[in-house]
Order: structure tokens, then sequence, then C-alpha cells
């Protein structure tokens, strides 16, 4: 199969799970490439906005083609960014055809905006889309309002779910979750996050007796991912005695506002790429995540992967409670995730078979041999 990858978002903000699942589908002998157009905020990171290449341009990463361009988004011009972007991805689909010819099917990454443009691209070129949905309900609030909504894009995006072959949501509590703004007449079937298990490979810790048990959070600084439950938690923790210390890593949490909020045993190192996750990880004895919204944290398939137990909020998907691997506390419980962070201090963890649960549903090859056949399955169909 000819298998075209369209990211909302990518590198320089995220998307790893776009070029995770085109690595799985590439390894399984498919046809598989990524167009991807990043949007950059001034305000988000201004040497980036002003750095990056102005052109489009290939690239390869991890052996994944990736055709690329940036667009520099103006500050409070939303509708004119929007349709800026689906302009600019339709171009490059032109061009893209031109070189490799039309895909066998479009796996867009997000409704908001590539679901959407693959809709687009479907009626123009006659090719099914399919939508993997990562957006919590907490970051579409923050756009559109609490529900109900006027929001302008909210009937696009409706639409865009409703004629895709098929939507994946990473967690099957998010339909329902976001049903306020778009219904659910749509197909779909949930479908995990695919990670780099043999990257995130089980290592066996070392011993605990005479250091202190490390927690490890990494998440971005931002008011979904309950830093301020998590710092107060630690110290209170800290502050009855018990020999901890607490490893902090993601964007923004090296600036000296943060930092200001960190008290003995804590330490933040900002944003790292993924192999410093990784040793991050192998040093550390367990994650603490303390969001007030999530759809599917690949950071807490990482860690388990690695063989460490998490604790995290109810709103995490049932996907992600592993027997054995997973400790749920309520969201903005202070004394709760305090609590639980001295529970787990003397809590016997089967490592092994923490990292092999993740293996079997959210590996590469899990993964997608699964989105591989319903490609196929939707192809079959035309």
């Amino acid at each position: 199969m000819h298998i075209l990858e369209i990211p909302s978002f990518f590198t320089p903000y995220g998307g790893e799970f776009c070029l995770e699942q085109a690595k799985a589908l590439k390894a399984l002998g498919h046809e598989v490439r990524i167009l991807s157009c990043v949007q950059l905020g001034v305000t988000i990171g201004l040497k980036d906005y002003l750095l990056l290449p102005y052109h489009r341009y290939e690239h390869q990463r991890d052996d994944v083609t990736i055709y690329q361009s940036f667009q520099r988004g103006l500050p409070k011009m939303v509708h004119h960014n929007v349709m800026r972007w689906v302009s600019i991805v339709e171009s490059m689909f032109c061009d893209y055809i031109k070189k490799y010819g039309k895909p066998d099917i479009l796996h867009a990454h997000c409704a908001k905006w590539a679901g959407y443009v693959a809709m687009q691209l479907s009626k123009a070129y006659g090719l099914p889309y399919v939508i993997t949905e990562h957006l919590s309900l907490m970051s579409l609030e923050e756009e559109f309002g609490k529900a109900p909504s006027d929001a302008w894009q909210i009937p696009f995006l409706k639409q865009a779910y409703e004629q895709a072959a098929m939507v994946l949501p990473v967690a099957e509590e998010l339909v329902e979750e976001i049903a306020c703004y778009f219904g659910k007449e749509y197909r779909w079937q949930y479908l995990s996050n695919v990670i780099d298990t043999d990257f995130f490979h089980y290592h066996k810790r070392p011993s605990r007796n005479g250091r202190p048990f490390r927690f490890c959070c990494v998440a971005d600084y931002s008011y979904r991912k309950g830093y301020d439950v998590l710092i107060p938690a630690y110290k209170q923790l800290h502050d009855s005695g018990a020999n901890v210390e607490l490893i902090i890593a993601g964007r923004g949490t090296d600036t000296v506002k943060f930092r200001n909020l960190l008290s003995e045993g804590m330490t933040s190192y900002g944003l790292i790429d993924k192999a410093a996750v990784r040793e991050l990880l192998y040093e550390s004895d367990a994650l603490v995540l303390a969001s007030r919204s999530e759809v599917q944290p690949l950071v807490l398939l990482e860690a388990m992967a690695t063989g460490i137990p998490v604790i995290a909020t109810s709103c995490i998907p049932q996907s992600l409670r592993i027997e054995g691997g997973s400790t749920i506390v309520p969201i903005d419980d202070i004394k709760g995730l305090s609590l639980a962070m001295g529970q787990m201090i003397g809590q016997d963890t089967d490592s092994k078979t923490i990292s092999e649960s993740i293996r079997h549903f959210a590996s590469p090859e899990a993964v997608g041999m699964k989105l591989a056949q319903l490609f196929r399955d939707i192809i079959a169909l035309r």
C-alpha cells in the first residue's frame, strides 16, 4: 500500500506519534511518507519562527521521507491562518502526487486541521481517508469555549469526522468526551498510539538501598499538566521525612518562573530529547503525572515500557490502567497524590510484566498490523 501521513502538527511542536506510526507501517513493507506543514507561532518560539526554512523541502528522519514546509502564523488571525494552512497542504499534495503518484489512502492525525484537509483531498482525488484523533476535550475547550459552542471551526471538523472512512480515537473515552462538539454520527474504532518499544525497552533499575526513591515527571509546563498539584504533593511527602527526589523535564520547566516553584530534592531540565527521556526513565523508580485532561499520554506508555510503574489521575483512559503498573488518583487531589507517592515507595513491582503488557498493544508491530489491515479493508471497499 501507498500511505500518506498528514499530521496537524509536527516538529518542533511534537507530533512524534505520526512518525512512529509511519515507521511501523514502513517496517511492514508499505510505501509510507509524511506530508507536514507546521504553523509556527511568533509567541511560541521566536527563534524557530525566524530561522526555520522558508521553502518546501524533503528530508529523512528515521528512514521516513518527510515533505516539509513551515507557515508563519499571523498573531490573532486564526481563520486566516487555518485557511492558509489548508491551501498550503493542498498545494503540497499536488506536488507530491506529481513525484510519487496518488497514495492509496490518506492518514490524518487530528481532525484539526489535517482531518479537514484530508476530506478536501478525498473529494478532489477520490481517495479514502482515516483520522487518528489525539486532541483532548480540554484542548478543544481552550480554543472553542465550553460546549455548546458556536465556534466557526466546529461544523468543518464535524463534517471531516462524518465523511472519514474511519476515525481512530487513541482512547475509547474520547468519543463520548468530544461528542458535545461533534456528535457521534461517524465510524470509529479505538486504536492505541504506537511507541518504540525496542527503544523504550525493559531496563533493570539499580538497588534502592542507600539512595532516595526517584520520581520523575515528563510534561510541558501548563495548567493542564497539573504541576500546581504535583509540586505541593511532593513537598508534603518530602517534608514528612520520606527519602525521595523528583526530576522534571518538559517545555517551560527550565524557566525562572517554574524553578522558583521548586524546593529541596526537586530538579528540572526543560525540554529534552527522546534519548534523554529514556535515560531519565532508566534512572527513575516511578513516573508521576498530575494531569487535568489527557487522551493517551505517550510518556505513560514509555515509562511502563521501560518497566517502572506510574501514578496518574482519573483522566487517563482505561487502556493505560495496567494491573500492577498504574495507580490512579482523583484530579486536583494534592493529599491523595502525596499518599499514593508514599505508598509507591514500599511497593513491589513486577517490572518485566508491566513492560510486556505495553509491548502487547502499543508496539510498532501490534499497532502497525492493525492499521495495515484496517487500511486494506477500507481500500477494498472503494
